[in-house]
C-alpha cells in the first residue's frame, strides 16, 4: 500500500482537481456499475464544503492521490441515527494512477484520530445500490454493514439518492 502521503484540507485551487476525479470516478462506474453512478455535482457546493473545511484530499509526490468530503450531520440519509454523535464520509473518490492502494483504510485512521478530536462516536458512510465488491471492500477496512433501505425523502440530496437502494456503514470508535 503507497501511504507515504500525508492528508490535507482541499483548497479553492483543487477544486477544478477534485472534479476531474469525480469525472473519472464516474466513468469508472458506468464501466463497472452501469445502472449505480454519480451525478454531476454542483461547483457551489464542492466550494462550499471546501470553504467549510469539509474537503480533504491525500496528496502523494505533490499529486492528490485521493479526495473525500465530510459531514457532522446526515439526516436524510441516516434519519434517527442522525442523532448519533458522528463525523460522515461522502464522495470517496482516487485518481486513477493511484487505484488500488486501499485509501478507505487511510481515511479511516484518519476519521478515527478526527472522532477521537472531535468527541465523536461514529465513523459513517453509505453507498446506493448492491454493490457487493464495495461492501466486502468497506467492510475488509473495519465498517460494520448495517444493511440497504430506500431513501425515505430525498428532497435536497443529489440525484443518485432519489428512490435509491443506500447501503448503511458505520464504525464506532
Amino acid at each position: 500500500m503507497v501511504n507515504s502521503g500525508h492528508i490535507e484540507q482541499s483548497t479553492m485551487d483543487d477544486v477544478a482537481d477534485i472534479f476531474k476525479l469525480y469525472q473519472s470516478a464516474t466513468d469508472y462506474q458506468k464501466e463497472k456499475f452501469p445502472d449505480n453512478t454519480w451525478p454531476t455535482f454542483e461547483r457551489s457546493m464542492v466550494e462550499q464544503e471546501v470553504e467549510n473545511k469539509l474537503q480533504y484530499k491525500f496528496v502523494v509526490n505533490d499529486n492528490i492521490a485521493c479526495v473525500w468530503a465530510i459531514t457532522h450531520s446526515d439526516p436524510q440519509i441516516w434519519q434517527e441515527k442522525n442523532n448519533d454523535p458522528a463525523v460522515y464520509i461522502h464522495r470517496i473518490a482516487t485518481n486513477p494512477s493511484y487505484r488500488g492502494h486501499n485509501y478507505v483504510k487511510i481515511i479511516v485512521d484518519w476519521a478515527r484520530e478526527y472522532c477521537a478530536i472531535q468527541g465523536l462516536d461514529y465513523i459513517r458512510l453509505d453507498t446506493c445500490g448492491h454493490n457487493e465488491g464495495l461492501i466486502k471492500h468497506y467492510t475488509s477496512c473495519g465498517f460494520t454493514f448495517l444493511g440497504i433501505e430506500k431513501i425515505k425523502d430525498s428532497t435536497g440530496l443529489p440525484p443518485h439518492y432519489v428512490d435509491a437502494d443506500v447501503c448503511y456503514f458505520e464504525i464506532s470508535v
